[in-house]
């Protein structure tokens, strides 16, 4: 898991299984008050290996450019996930 520090949240990535495969995610969590929102990272992606998502989804977030105003994350424009 990573982490990422904004003025008003604090981002997080990491992997959950479901079914036999692993989703990558991250986690926008509130600073002052609310639940964290998450969001799925390149839903068209799953994993067979736990630290393979993990890996992936600490890479979203370093390739995150930033937060809306609401916490949404922003990326790059055309940004897939994949590295190919």
């Amino acid at each position: 898991m990573a982490e990422r520090e904004f003025n008003d949240y604090l981002a997080r990535s990491g992997a959950t299984l479901e079914g036999s495969r692993y989703a990558a995610w991250l986690a926008i969590t509130p600073r002052r008050h609310g639940f964290p929102v998450y969001y799925a990272i390149c839903e068209n992606r799953s994993f067979r290996d736990k630290d393979l998502a993990e890996a992936a989804a600490a890479k979203a977030l370093a390739d995150m450019q930033g937060l809306e105003a609401d916490g949404t994350p922003i990326f790059p424009e055309d940004y897939t996930g994949f590295d190919d």
